[in-house]
């Protein structure tokens, strides 16, 4: 039986990931950050999900995930790393504290990080195991190239994700590790609901940006509703463990050519789209 560790697998696009593969005869070690979350999901994915208790921002609980799953493993490789666990930090520059920037680079950033450098050698790095070489898969998003108002951290987080896979994919030809990024569009899983809105636009009362923020939550929720379901990414990461050659990238997007125009017009003319479109200069 092959196996993959996914992280952030107690909700969304993670969970998902986890359910299918399993459905698919994978062992799921899969990240939850509670007790509560590890027995839900245990009880619900059946005995082929293993819970990993940790957060990845916390390194020393990421490497002590390791040896739980390598006693596990036996002497295999690991066939696949799912970098799934993400955060989306919302707001204006100029109200964003410096401790909410922090948060969302240490979470999906870091937290890729403190994975990817702990599991290495269960993918392949140790050459002792037995097994082909396992897959990272980085699940990055269209904000990895196309950056919106108030998503400037959430933008800088996903476009360092993004150069951080196509460094790691050339570094790890040595071990014959690949590394392929599935970048979705906007998606129906509870990272919109998990933000507290009212709570957001009552920090902008006496900010300029108030009218055109209140514009960009409400935006959110038509997102939301027009987004991707999360089985539709799983489906792509279950080809991806399954093939031998796959493209370096996957981009899974409800308005693709939408956001592909974004991406291809001249920028200044792209600023004054997005601008008029979200209330900050006038039509």
């Amino acid at each position: 039986m092959l196996s993959v560790v996914v992280t952030g697998s107690s909700t969304g696009i993670g969970y998902q990931i986890s359910k299918t593969l399993i459905a698919n005869g994978y062992r799921v070690f899969g990240s939850v950050r509670n007790n509560k979350d590890a027995t839900r999901v245990s009880s619900e994915l059946g005995s082929n999900f293993v819970p990993l208790l940790f957060d990845v921002t916390n390194e020393d609980a990421v490497k002590a995930s390791v040896k739980q799953v390598g006693d596990l493993l036996e002497n295999q490789t690991l066939a696949g790393l799912i970098n799934n666990a993400g955060i989306a930090v919302f707001g204006a520059v100029q109200n964003l504290t410096a401790e909410e920037f922090k948060y969302q680079f240490d979470v999906n950033l870091l937290g890729v990080f403190h994975c990817t450098q702990a599991y290495m050698d269960l993918l392949g790095a140790d050459k002792s195991r037995n097994g082909e070489p396992g897959k990272i898969i980085n699940i990055s998003s269209i904000s990895g190239e196309l950056g919106m108002p108030f998503m400037a951290a959430y933008n800088m987080s996903k476009f360092g994700l993004e150069g951080f896979s196509e460094s790691l994919r050339r570094e790890l030809m040595l071990f014959g590790i690949d590394v392929v990024v599935v970048a979705p569009g906007p998606v129906k899983t509870p990272i919109w609901t998990k933000v507290d809105k009212i709570g957001m636009i009552k920090r902008y009362d006496n900010s300029a940006f108030r009218k055109v923020f209140s514009k960009m939550l409400h935006f959110t929720d038509v997102l939301e509703k027009t987004g991707v379901s999360p089985e539709v990414i799983a489906a792509r990461v279950m080809s991806i463990l399954a093939k031998k050659n796959t493209k370096t990238r996957y981009r899974i997007d409800a308005q693709r050519f939408q956001n592909m125009l974004l991406t291809m017009l001249p920028r200044r003319m792209a600023d004054k789209m997005i601008a008029k479109q979200m209330g900050l200069i006038k039509k």
